[in-house]
């Protein structure tokens, strides 16, 4: 069988090179293993976010006595929170195969191995096509701690996946996003929460600001959290699991759990998708490609978290499955990949953009950090989060907007608005000069920006 394009792998990167080639006339073949919308659908940032609606929500209604309102006898069914997770992952998979119909893209599941250049093998059927595009995205990374394979040791997607994991006591080994996003869940339900991070902060490469401020949210939560705490081994004991770590001093410290997650981060998940003597150049099993997504093997294109040295987010997918699509195509690349926002929802939230404070410096630019407590925001004292702020790095010599950091009410939306304000190039006055709604916390940007 013969197409234009073959995609393996249909996450975000994958069905949306294939909607995107569809659209300007290519026929396309898209080839997926497991359920249509990859592990950001599936067991990745949609069940998540849903666990954490309910978390939220159950949080919320607990403490409604502060607001006037009284909730008594609030409760939780754990399987009942699975099985709303589990409705919104099959609506949203199903808009995802619509689109796939819509755009006559073929659609075969199945685990496909790319055999040499416009070679596809797929449930024992060969397929060529002029270009192929890997997606296969990327899965959970344990180290060889002792102890990481006994039961109880699970990884995130068991955690999203199926009826989840119910515990009264959760013992985390990472402290970046996953991690501390899965705290943020079983926290508010009243688990006991650990969480160890071998790095001296918490999300490391994030601002270390950001990181200091949820450290004091997590304890203020009731949430353990350890930097530069080194693990030595799991074992099982009568009540559960042991945890045994050193800490910054180096002496031994122990924790007990029901269950112990391992959030220590993903890796390319490329074994198998090539054939003997097909592979391209690869680091670390992530497939080495250029800005386009072009490998070293002629019409082979990598996307998203199989990609050597692509921040794994599924938006970065999406944005290089455009822009990979548009080389095929002989287009220019419609999307711009030197702004990525990243987003973290706990609570509050985080979102950050472009250069923090720290790095401007480093890298020799003469910057001013702009900041605004949420305590002045009208809309965040009415919601209860006035215990953040936003933060906006801008240059000191034409008030260019370089980058922003916000720990406060709707991060993650606001912070498409200070994307594009780095994008583009925007000024701190050009973000005074437009008129922000009052109450919102959109406020806060206008208001941070007004202090240039």
């Amino acid at each position: 069988m013969k197409k234009d394009l073959a995609i393996i792998g249909g996450g975000p990167g994958g069905y949306t090179a294939a909607a995107k080639a569809a659209k300007a006339g290519l026929s396309v073949v898209l080839f997926e293993k497991r359920d249509l919308g990859g592990t950001c659908l599936n067991r990745g940032c949609i069940p998540m976010k849903a666990l954490l609606h309910a978390s939220e929500t159950y949080a919320a209604m607990r403490s409604a006595e502060a607001i006037g309102l009284r909730a008594e006898n609030v409760s939780y069914d754990f399987a009942a929170i699975h099985a709303r997770k589990a409705e919104v992952v099959a609506k949203l998979r199903a808009g995802v195969a619509q689109l796939m119909k819509s755009g006559k893209v073929e659609v075969v599941q199945g685990e496909a191995r790319v055999e040499g250049p416009g070679r596809v093998r797929c449930n024992g059927e060969d397929w060529e096509a002029e270009n192929i595009i890997v997606a296969v995205g990327a899965q959970p990374a344990c180290p060889p701690i002792p102890g990481g394979d006994l039961p109880g040791v699970v990884t995130s997607d068991a955690i999203l996946e199926g009826e989840g994991v119910d515990t009264d006591a959760l013992v985390i080994i990472g402290g970046g996003v996953i991690g501390l996003e899965c705290a943020a869940f079983y926290a508010p339900m009243g688990a006991r929460v650990t969480i160890l991070e071998a790095r001296e902060q918490l999300l490391p490469g994030m601002d270390r600001e950001i990181a200091q401020r949820l450290a004091m949210q997590l304890k203020k939560s009731g949430v353990a959290a350890h930097t530069s705490a080194m693990v030595q081994k799991i074992e099982q004991t009568d009540a559960g699991l042991r945890v045994t770590w050193l800490d910054k001093k180096g002496a031994e410290q122990t924790a007990e759990a029901g269950r112990v997650l391992m959030a220590t981060g993903r890796r390319a998940a490329t074994e198998g998708l090539f054939a003997p003597g097909a592979e391209p150049e690869t680091q670390r099993g992530a497939v080495c490609a250029d800005e386009a997504g072009r490998t070293s093997v002629p019409g082979l294109w990598a996307i998203g978290d199989c990609k050597a040295g692509t921040i794994q987010l599924a938006h970065v997918a999406s944005a290089q499955a455009e822009n990979a699509v548009a080389a095929i195509l002989g287009q220019e690349p419609p999307v711009d990949m030197a702004t990525v926002p990243a987003c973290v929802y706990t609570s509050p939230e985080v979102a950050s953009v472009g250069l923090t404070e720290e790095a401007a410096k480093a890298a020799g630019i003469a910057v001013k950090g702009l900041k605004t407590p949420t305590g002045a925001n009208g809309k965040s004292v009415i919601s209860g989060g006035e215990g953040g702020y936003a933060k906006l790095v801008v240059a000191q010599e034409d008030g260019r907007v370089l980058g922003a950091q916000l720990v406060c009410p709707r991060a993650t939306d606001l912070i498409a608005e200070l994307a594009l304000a780095v994008e583009r190039g925007c000024t701190a006055e050009d973000l005074v000069r437009v008129i922000h709604p009052h109450p919102t916390v959109s406020e806060i940007v206008r208001e941070t920006a007004a202090l240039f």
